[in-house]
């Protein structure tokens, strides 16, 4: 629900701007800022991350995900290949907890610290994504982005010899993911700035499962991995 209003208001004040350029005649902001071969930049933003669980029995009730907002920051390298292509870096810090909720417990074992797992994720992010531009259309541009990435998430506890029956929850140290987004280029009178809505979706399986496995918090999973939602703006 935040999420969404934050995209709401958003939207209302870049259709403000983007009304404003389709006058006729406008006059364009920074002309030459795409013709150079580099740019660099920076970036805020919000993110949502998820999981999505596959099991090995599915007559069971899920695993629920109580999700959070969480923030991003860092920092964006351009290369322009033509009008329309441009490969870019963006390496990042991605902050965000997430809370998981076990079911299958009941009576006196149902407490908080079998039922729920916080998990706090802060993950350095480096993708490489191709940029596919449309034409230039007075001081907006919109476009696409697609690309693979790397992710490196310091609170996996991956090298934890306790698991969940001590309280504690595991996962890969490693993701490796693709992304998918898209967003407007507005060229304003010093600087280019860029809202953008970005997919990340995680390939490998991330879970580090318990020792015992017949685990009530493991055993079912056959793998999970993390969907994301990025909330970006960019200045360069």
């Amino acid at each position: 629900m935040r999420n969404t209003l934050l995209l709401l208001i958003g939207l209302f004040f870049f259709g403000l701007y983007a009304e404003a350029q389709f006058k006729e005649n406008p006059v364009l902001n920074i002309e030459n800022k795409d013709k150079k071969i580099l740019n660099y930049g920076y970036f805020l933003g919000f993110n949502q991350y998820d999981f999505k669980f596959d099991y090995r029995n599915n007559t069971g009730r899920d695993i629920l995900v109580d999700k959070t907002v969480g923030f991003n920051v860092g920092l964006i390298g351009e290369m322009r290949i033509s009008e329309f292509f441009d490969l870019r870096i963006e390496p990042g810090l991605h902050y965000n907890a997430r809370t998981l909720f076990f079911p299958g417990f009941t009576g006196d074992d149902a407490t908080d610290v079998n039922i729920k797992r916080e998990v706090k994720s802060t993950y350095i992010n480096f993708p490489l994504l191709l940029k596919i531009n449309t034409k230039r259309f007075g001081n907006f541009k919109p476009f696409l982005l697609a690309g693979p990435s790397v992710s490196l998430n310091l609170g996996s506890n991956e090298s934890n010899k306790d698991d969940n029956s001590s309280g504690t929850f595991r996962m890969k140290k490693w993701n490796y993911n693709y992304e998918l987004g898209f967003g407007i280029d507005f060229y304003l009178e010093y600087f280019k700035f860029t809202p953008s809505i970005r997919g990340v979706f995680t390939i490998n399986d991330e879970i580090i499962p318990d020792a015992d496995p017949n685990s009530p918090w493991t055993g079912n999973i056959e793998a999970f991995r993390t969907r994301g939602l990025f909330i970006n703006f960019t200045f360069e």
